[in-house]
């Protein structure tokens, strides 16, 4: 027997009306929230029971494992924490047999590009697509269903999981093959911190000389040094900020590229929490 072109495959796919969402937590449970209130059938799973039992609420579906989500949707997104949760998720508990072909796993974790692309690979031998789809604009947005997407990979899986990604997004942002939705999401991540680093140093000198700190920054936006974390200061946590210089350092590292001043954020980040952050404000 001949295999079908992927083309014929595709063009014989039914329309993509069951998405599954693989880690419960902050972000994966308002994505799975806004794709069942645009009227997709959303099956969920968490190693978490509270967070499952939250799910249910938002009218999710609860399965017992990862291949039990597989078995019940067309689009899968992943949002756990490491690289380790994604390649078991994704390689190692069952999800790619339970998937059909045509389906697409969207890797919206922030991982390192080789894990993106290795499972890429491991999943087209059963015709099923591989995405890295990581997010910008955190919690905000993905409570208000605004986030932006940067992904990496072929484009007709892409196309095939778009409309499950919109449900959450406003931006579909495709940047190339697999593995560089994970590149220009690091390169996002060190511009943010570097940016938060020098907000804080700037506005930790102005409250020293007895600026109004509100006023300042409302100013600000109207000048040369306006940025993005500056107009939302005090709502961005940090939270994630170790873990994703530990990514552009190591990526660094691997090609033997002299990263002086990420290499000064990761340590000046490590200084700085949400507390003192907000404290600038008072």
């Amino acid at each position: 027997m001949v295999a079908a072109e992927p083309s014929a495959v595709e063009d014989a796919l039914p329309e993509v009306t069951r998405a599954g969402v693989i880690g419960l937590g902050a972000m994966g449970l308002q994505m799975a929230r806004h794709m069942a209130a645009k009227g997709f059938a959303v099956a969920g799973f968490d190693v978490v029971a509270d967070a499952m039992k939250r799910a249910v609420e938002h009218g999710i579906e609860s399965c017992a494992s990862p291949a039990e989500v597989g078995g019940r949707a067309d689009v899968v997104v992943v949002m756990v924490q490491s690289d380790a949760q994604v390649e078991e998720v994704v390689g190692g508990s069952g999800l790619l047999d339970s998937l059909q072909a045509g389906s697409v796993v969207c890797i919206a974790s922030s991982t390192a590009p080789t894990t993106c692309q290795r499972l890429a690979e491991l999943a087209a031998e059963r015709g099923v697509g591989v995405l890295d789809t990581p997010v910008v604009h955190g919690q905000r947005g993905a409570d208000a269903g605004t986030l932006t997407v940067l992904a990496g990979g072929e484009e007709r899986w892409l196309e095939r999981a778009r409309p499950a990604l919109a449900a959450f997004t406003r931006h579909i942002i495709h940047v190339g093959p697999s593995g560089h939705g994970q590149i220009a999401k690091t390169v996002n991540n060190m511009l943010l911190w570097a940016a938060i680093c020098a907000n804080y140093e700037a506005l930790t000198l102005a409250k020293e000389l007895g600026a109004d700190i509100p006023r300042l920054i409302e100013a600000m936006s109207y000048a040369s040094g306006a940025n993005a974390p500056l107009a939302r200061w005090g709502k961005s946590t940090g939270k994630w900020a170790e873990k994703d210089m530990d990514v552009a350092l190591e990526l660094a590292q691997e090609l033997k590229l002299s990263l002086p001043l990420s290499g000064l954020v990761d340590q000046l980040m490590k200084r700085i929490d949400q507390g003192k952050m907000k404290a600038l404000l008072d």
